[in-house]
């Protein structure tokens, strides 16, 4: 097999893996998705950096060889699917050209299980260091295995900039129904041990020095959305968890799909789409908007969150008696729970009223979503007037293809 057939197979097998968004392009005219500076099938995505820039990576498995059985993994031992694996030097040279020619800034590397967890977590570091060694200073990405030796772990985190280690499914129920040889307790500790040694390398010896950057970008995680039963809220829940207990950068939501050659103890329909798309936009909600698990999922949706209007709409919607909110008057955390207003709106209104009132004109020059915000708000020369009580509001947000047709 050539290194370009693995490509093509390595990193179509790394698409289920959502801790690094996948954005392939097709350009126009090109039919075979070949020639200079085309990303189809080459297993380009995108990331953001710490500091915001996105940038784009080379996303692929190290192999899809894989020991366990996790019934959703199209990866699985028992799975009938074309295996391929790339040795060290395939990847790091693959890495290397693709960087001198600028397809990309960095690596997202996975990785079915090979002989044992060690075995190939020793391989995915090799790869790391060695690309390290050559000069490489690109983003690097390794996707850990939770049952690697310590000594591994540690060394990945001083050669890539973000460590990740999936939990897999919501519930350890689940885990041990679909994934059976994987331990929830095993995963766990050695997120938490990632999370030590990052607070080790972080601190400061007597001279005022750090021992070396560990994982500096942090660590994420991973879950299945829709493979069993779990609910939006004990999903929201135990992400929530994740995030206090071992300080996550990012929990990333992936919806299940229908696999090749899928087990039968899977569900055969797909969840929407838009389910996970919620899901993250619910998880912004408990992050940076100061909102409570329980003001956005409730027992009266069924601990599930409406598909038709996003999250804090939802809430606007069900608590019509904190409306309307004065923009010239309100703190900022009343700015924040207003339906089209985010972070950097909310701080340019606080911002640009110490000189004078503002109107609906204002808030949308300064990236304000007027449309949806104008029922919720009074500004100068605007109040919402019935339109907060109406009937049919929410169904004024819903778009047509949206709508049940009866």
């Amino acid at each position: 097999m050539t290194i370009q057939d693995k490509l093509a197979l390595l990193s179509d097998a790394a698409k289920y893996d959502a801790s690094c968004a996948s954005s392939g392009t097709s350009r126009r005219g090109s039919r075979d998705g070949k020639g200079l500076g085309s990303t189809t099938g080459s297993g380009i995505c995108h990331a953001y950096a710490p500091d915001g820039r996105c940038i784009s990576l080379l996303k692929i498995l190290m192999t899809n060889y894989c020991v366990y059985d996790c019934a959703y993994c199209v990866n699985r031992v028992s799975s009938n699917v074309p295996r391929a694996r790339f040795t060290v030097d395939e990847v790091v040279w693959l890495t290397t050209e693709f960087y001198r020619r600028n397809y990309i800034e960095g690596l997202f590397l996975s990785s079915g299980v090979l002989r044992s967890s060690d075995y190939t977590m020793e391989e995915m570091v090799r790869i790391a260091e060695k690309l390290r060694a050559q000069g490489f200073r690109g983003y690097i990405h390794l996707k850990t295995i939770p049952d690697a030796s310590p000594e591994l772990i540690e060394r990945a985190g001083l050669a890539a900039d973000r460590l990740s280690i999936n939990v897999e499914l919501p519930t350890d129920a689940g885990v041990r129904a679909y994934a059976p040889e994987k331990n929830p307790d095993q995963i766990r500790g050695a997120m938490g041990k990632v999370r030590l040694t990052m607070e080790d390398y972080g601190d400061r010896t007597h001279t005022g020095r750090q021992r070396g950057k560990f994982a500096p970008a942090g660590q994420s995680t991973q879950m299945i959305v829709g493979a069993d039963q779990s609910n939006d809220a004990t999903i929201l829940d135990n992400a929530n968890r994740l995030y206090g207990a071992y300080g996550l950068k990012r929990v990333y939501y992936s919806a299940f799909s229908p696999i090749p050659d899928s087990s039968a103890v899977l569900p055969l329909i797909d969840p929407p789409l838009m389910r996970e798309h919620r899901l993250y936009q619910a998880d912004w909600l408990l992050r940076f908007y100061d909102f409570g698990l329980d003001e956005i999922v409730t027992r009266d949706t069924g601990g599930m969150l409406d598909l038709d209007v996003d999250p804090k709409l939802a809430w606007a919607l069900a608590n019509r008696d904190r409306f309307p909110v004065d923009v010239n008057r309100a703190p900022k955390d009343e700015l924040l729970r207003i339906p089209g207003f985010g972070t950097k709106i909310a701080d340019r209104i606080i911002m640009a009223r110490r000189t004078g009132t503002l109107t609906l004109e204002d808030i949308r020059r300064m990236g304000g979503r007027i449309k949806m915000a104008k029922s919720f708000v009074i500004a100068r020369g605007h109040t919402p007037g019935h339109h907060l009580d109406a009937t049919d509001l929410r169904q004024r947000f819903v778009k047509p293809s949206q709508l049940e047709l009866f």
